[in-house]
């Protein structure tokens, strides 16, 4: 038994340490992680002729809409998820009149924000 605590037991805890930290360290794709997501909460209000789009001018249609940001200005701070307005709006870290999505419109798990608060942090890339 001693054998099993002094090798095999760090070996397993490492193992298992790993793990957990994985999905933290995975890498975030645009195509298969955040347009899922932004599909389901954001891009029926934010396409050309719907409520978001007029207001605002933000366009989810594409990568490069998106980078775009909307007449204000860009959304996305690629690295930068403290400053970025598409997470501070997602994540309520604003005035609550303009928390999104607005209104009955499905809130994105805390999962769901926490992987596009991961793809800002990791360069917002269009992988």
């Amino acid at each position: 038994m001693s054998l099993f605590r002094s090798v095999w037991l760090p070996v397993a805890i490492t193992c298992l340490a790993g793990v957990a930290g994985c999905e933290r360290n995975q890498v975030v794709s645009y195509s298969k992680d955040v347009v899922p997501i932004l599909d389901k909460h954001c891009r029926t209000c934010h396409v050309p002729g719907q409520a978001g789009y007029v207001v605002s001018g933000f366009e989810l249609g594409s990568y490069e809409t998106l980078m775009k940001g909307t007449q204000f200005g860009p959304v996305v701070l690629p690295g930068d998820p403290l400053t970025s307005v598409l997470v501070m709006l997602i994540e309520g870290r604003v005035d609550p009149s303009l928390k999104m999505p607005h209104g009955g419109a499905s809130v994105p798990a805390k999962e769901e924000v926490l992987t596009i608060r991961r793809w800002v942090e990791q360069g917002a890339k269009n992988n």
